[in-house]
């Protein structure tokens, strides 16, 4: 029976046998930038010291992870953070799936954030994965598309009205297809409301206002390879994020101004570089140059324009004011 694709996808992400609460978790569906190397564990740690300071390093840091997966990125952190500072961490992975086995036991597991965090709240691809309705500009308006959960097969439904169509007409007007990302706007309002004082910040691919893509963005993923968006639970189904709504929405609850930058100008500004080392470094130290190497070739690979160099983050300070994150 033709359901809204949001019901769909709910059901088909998060359900009983969905794809993120069952498995072996989306690393095995296909490469994030959590899993291409340990650089990002380090430029979010280079951001949580920078949280740290402005906070006046407290007794306790909050560091939480929305949409944790297995766990990865704060299994990673924890291992590169030095014994003074992880001894004030209090870190937290958000998600829906079971907690997996071999999780460092510091590291609380739950299926909603804490409230009231003082220090790092992250959501890296996450909000590309919270449920959406599609829509299609047909003659007489928007109108919902439905879909049928086994086989992805589509049928026209009733028209998309109040805050749905408001949605729409403010931040994806005009014809054709359309994401309607208010439910992604709500999400990330929610989570910038349980920092109490600190930064929240998201890492999605996502688009803006005038360049939205007409035929949208939805698609699937399987074993590292796109598919159809058949959303009968085999298959990641995931949408790329309206991230000025998103942004303006958190704003919102934090009454202070977001930054929203590429992921490239981000990572510069934590101080990855995707510089090659100087070939003499392979003659002095090889090991050393081979350290270097891998480095520099994980950093082309994060801030690479077509690949996870694609992403957005924004930040959203929360009761503290935090130096701007420029390159330098």
């Amino acid at each position: 029976m033709p359901v809204t694709w949001g019901t769909a996808m709910t059901g088909a992400l998060y359900g009983p046998a969905g794809f993120f609460t069952s498995g072996a978790g989306p690393a095995a569906h296909f490469r994030t930038s959590v899993h291409a190397s340990t650089a990002l564990a380090g430029a979010l740690l280079e951001l949580l010291d920078r949280v740290d300071t402005a906070l006046g390093r407290p007794d306790h840091l909050d560091l939480v992870d929305v949409g944790a997966g297995r766990g990865e990125l704060l299994t990673a952190m924890l291992t590169a953070a030095g014994p003074a500072l992880a001894a004030r961490l209090r870190p937290t992975a958000v998600e829906l799936a079971p907690r997996p086995p071999g999780l460092p036991a510091a590291v609380r597991w739950q299926d909603q954030p804490p409230a009231g965090i003082t220090g790092l709240l992250l959501a890296t691809e996450w909000l590309d994965n919270v449920p959406l309705d599609i829509a299609d500009h047909g003659p007489a308006g928007p109108h919902q598309v439905l879909v049928d959960p086994a086989t992805g097969q589509e049928t026209a439904g009733p028209p998309v009205t109040g805050a749905d169509a408001a949605w729409l007409a403010r931040w994806w007007p005009g014809a054709g297809r359309a994401e309607i990302g208010r439910t992604r706007d709500v999400a990330w309002a929610e989570a910038v409301a349980t920092v109490r004082r600190g930064l929240a910040v998201s890492v999605d691919y996502g688009h803006l206002r005038g360049e939205r893509p007409a035929g949208g963005t939805l698609t699937g993923y399987r074993h590292g390879r796109q598919v159809p968006p058949v959303p009968d639970g085999s298959c990641d189904v995931t949408a790329h994020v309206a991230v000025d709504a998103v942004a303006e929405a958190g704003a919102a609850v934090a009454d202070r101004p977001p930054t929203l930058l590429t992921q490239a100008e981000a990572l510069r500004a934590l101080g990855v570089r995707g510089t090659r080392p100087p070939l003499a470094l392979a003659s002095a130290d090889p090991a050393g140059y081979v350290r270097a190497l891998a480095a520099a070739s994980a950093a082309a690979e994060l801030t690479d324009p077509a690949g996870l160099g694609g992403h957005w983050w924004l930040l959203q300070p929360v009761g503290v004011d935090l130096p701007p994150l420029v390159a330098r």
